[in-house]
């Protein structure tokens, strides 16, 4: 498996989780089977159905975590000497020049990506755009209804 690129506040996040369900979601679902065991009959047992599925999305999902935390390559912005440009993990601060309209997102990869939370992918089109850029440049995007220009306000390392 190749290197996963992830933030340092990635990876907390990532170990939060992986700790959070060995040491809580594991132990809980464990009891949910044993106490579904003792109601008897486990072929007509909703509850044994049940909790085995959360085990196995559980398990699948600790996992998962394990490989990628495994393969992540941390890379702290503020470690590089980006210069101002921006770079991943960088939060990049733009104003969309048609409507005015200002928001700051932090470029991450694909794993840590979340929209909800300003946080876009690496190869998204926005991050490409931006990625090398500098505070005043002028970058365009091609989103599905057009071109769009955004300018750079400001580039941080946080």
């Amino acid at each position: 498996m190749s290197a996963i690129p992830l933030t340092v506040s990635g990876v907390e996040r990532l170990q939060k989780e992986l700790h959070r369900l060995k040491t809580v979601e594991r132990p809980e679902v464990i009891n949910a089977i044993a106490e579904a065991r003792a109601q008897g009959d486990l072929s007509e047992n909703a509850e044994y159905d049940a909790a085995r599925e959360r085990q196995a999305f559980v398990e699948g999902r600790i996992k998962e975590l394990e490989g990628t935390l495994s393969n992540a390559q941390v890379i702290d912005p503020a470690a590089l000497d980006a210069e101002g440009k921006a770079v991943f993990g960088a939060t990049v601060e733009i104003e969309e020049l048609e409507s005015g309209k200002r928001v700051a997102y932090q470029i991450v990869g694909d794993i840590e990506a979340d929209i909800r939370e300003n946080r876009i992918s690496v190869s998204s089109p926005v991050a490409r755009a931006l990625i090398g850029k500098s505070e005043g440049d002028v970058v365009e995007v091609q989103a599905p209804a057009g071109v769009r220009e955004y300018e750079i306000l400001s580039v941080s390392y946080v």
